[in-house]
């Protein structure tokens, strides 16, 4: 059996996703909803281009720059030879289409031409980052089938690197091995719009890794939208920030090459150093930049007393991977008027962003800002789930949890169909490329027109379900006294749990209504995040 079968056997199919507990007339509701409040968004993308037959059409235009890192810079051409030149490499030590590769080490050029070696040859990429230790390096390629690694460092591996993939049994193969090869004369492998192009591993609540399977066209959708959204040009440059590990790596990582941009790797050694990146900034002519808040936070205190012209053409900060404090907008707002502030909300398992929305300056006067509206070709539902155990559409200003359709929508866990079961069903609502709905786990609420900066009906962020509690019977949604306690001066960042205690008699706690996790919240709870995230 080739590798190609073994990846679809370990796949999930279409036919064994759970159908999603909804009558017949909350589909057509929350169809309904969903078009009436801008929940769905179509947009023209063409999807049959890999992102190396991009690369290559610029390459014979001109000897323009693609790719940059701390040691080289690679032109167009330069990349796309690199990248068919290690696509040998790949296919001399057995890769064919359906397997996975891993690619270990620093973030550096060579990742990027190894990405597109892999997409030449039509196999699946799984990065395993140079900080992780030996037993994740070895559970994440263990857990994914990855016949060999790729290093891409330019000295010794990391050692744990090495450990963990010797102990999952793959070959191990030098990046630098490929350059006294000669190119691979292929066409790329793409046989259909829903090949599975990458693995990324997040965490998992019993403590093992999820592997989420990412198809071609959701990739590709995702690299578009960003263009779109930020309407990006040839003149953009991208800083590439993220660990290897995270999917906002993939888009920094690409994006650029759709259009003839440029990509910037920015290393650890001035990643987190914030004024060693600003200048990096300054110096690479970098527009575009995404950070964790924290990261924002960072960047502007050090930044006090910079000179005036520091990140003076940078056009956009993209916040991801935590809530956007609405403080830390106001400050940014403040700081850097000349860059929008994007932020920016998905889920590794739904090729990464589903929502964008700009921040504006009425936006402050929201507890917590808004994940936006829908990226392009995405569908968003927004469902309450009823003690009948049916669900529900939600209209504006109701809390609900946030399901995802569309194009962007991935093939589920790589070998573990009960964990797919649990986050993925087929689409009741849409006949979609994709055929899935993916449940985030996310409570969220629908915001009016007038409650936000976008002048349309916009997303706002509540929290995980997961973390909703019950106290006295009242439903609290723990992320919004975080976001409250953050808004005191005083308060860098917070974190708030619930402790159980012996029941006082005199407490007005009674022993019938102890501290305990709840459903997703219901409209009619006394008290629930849709009735105190405004104030």
């Amino acid at each position: 059996m080739n590798a190609r079968g073994q990846v679809a056997e370990r796949l999930l199919a279409p036919a064994g996703l759970p159908a999603l507990n909804v009558s017949p007339a909350e589909v057509a509701r929350a169809r309904e909803l969903a078009v009436r409040h801008g929940m769905t968004r179509e947009h023209p993308v063409d999807l049959t281009d890999p992102v190396i037959t991009r690369v290559e059409r610029f390459a014979a235009e001109g000897d323009r720059p693609a790719v940059t890192d701390a040691t080289r810079s690679l032109s167009y051409a330069g990349l796309a030879a690199e990248a068919r030149r290690l696509a040998t490499v790949l296919e001399r030590a057995g890769v064919e289409p359906g397997t996975v590769v891993g690619v270990g080490g620093a973030r550096c050029a060579t990742v990027i031409s190894a990405f597109l070696a892999i997409e030449l040859i039509g196999a699946l990429y799984v990065p395993a980052d140079e900080t992780w230790p030996a037993a994740r390096v070895r559970d994440v390629l263990t857990q994914a089938g990855a016949r060999v690694l790729v290093t891409v460092d330019q000295g010794e591996p990391a050692p744990a690197l090495l450990a963990g993939a010797a102990e999952a049994g793959c070959e191990i193969i030098r990046a630098e091995r490929a350059d006294t090869c000669e190119p691979w004369p292929g066409e790329p492998r793409l046989h259909a719009l829903d090949q599975p192009r990458y693995v990324l591993f997040t965490s998992g609540s019993t403590g093992t890794p999820k592997g989420a399977v990412v198809e071609h066209q959701g990739m590709i959708n995702h690299l578009y939208a960003k263009i779109v959204d930020l309407e990006m040009t040839p003149a953009d440059v991208l800083a590439q920030t993220a660990p290897l590990g995270f999917d906002i790596s993939v888009w920094q990582m690409l994006c650029p090459l759709l259009l003839g941009g440029r990509v910037d790797v920015i290393g650890d050694d001035v990643g987190h150093d914030p004024m060693a990146f600003a200048r990096a900034v300054d110096e690479q002519g970098i527009t575009i930049v995404e950070l964790v808040p924290t990261m924002v936070r960072h960047l502007l205190d050090d930044l006090t007393g910079a000179p005036a012209h520091s990140l003076g053409g940078l056009r956009w900060m993209i916040a991801t991977g935590e809530e956007l404090p609405a403080e830390l907008s106001r400050r940014w707002l403040e700081a850097m008027p000349h860059a929008r502030l994007l932020n920016a909300y998905g889920p590794t398992e739904c090729s990464d962003d589903v929502t964008h929305h700009t921040v504006t300056a009425k936006d402050l006067e929201l507890l917590r800002l808004p994940i936006g509206t829908p990226i392009v070709n995405t569908q968003l539902y927004v469902l309450r789930n009823e003690d009948d155990g049916t669900w529900s559409a939600c209209d504006i200003g109701e809390t609900g949890e946030l399901f995802v359709g569309g194009v962007c929508v991935g093939r589920g866990y790589l070998g573990d169909h009960e964990r797919t079961r649990e986050a993925f069903y087929s689409d009741p609502f849409e006949r979609t490329p994709s055929g899935r709905l993916y449940r985030t786990g996310d409570a969220v609420r629908l915001l009016s027109p007038s409650a936000s900066g976008a002048g349309v009906p916009t997303l706002q962020y509540l929290g995980r379900v997961d973390r909703q509690v019950k106290i006295a019977g009242v439903r609290m949604e723990l992320g919004e006294i975080e976001a409250v306690l953050q808004r005191h001066p005083g308060v860098g960042a917070a974190a708030v749990v619930v402790h159980e205690y012996p029941v006082n008699p005199a407490s007005p706690v009674s022993p019938a209504s102890p501290v305990s996790p709840a459903s997703p919240v219901s409209p009619a709870s006394p008290v629930s995040p849709a009735s105190v995230a405004d104030r």
